[in-house]
């Protein structure tokens, strides 16, 4: 993975962070403080950022929107 991919899934974390348990906290902070000196995550590292992502992150359900932008019909 890239320093790129890396900081964009610091980035989103970012905004999960009072949700996160103490151990996910401690470990997302080790993430940005290794993230600051610039360094590459390992493998390793990347797999349990991925898993923090996938555990706090919701996406939205963009189809709750779709009454907003129908098309007039004619």
């Amino acid at each position: 993975m890239s320093f790129r991919d890396q900081q964009k899934y610091l980035d989103i974390l970012k905004k999960y962070e009072r949700k996160f348990s103490p151990e996910d906290k401690y470990t997302y902070d080790i993430f940005v403080k290794r993230n600051k000196d610039e360094e590459d995550f390992d493998t390793v590292s990347m797999k349990k950022l991925k898993e923090l992502h996938d555990k706090y992150y919701v996406s939205v359900d963009k189809s709750k929107f779709d009454s907003f932008f129908k098309k007039k019909e004619e």
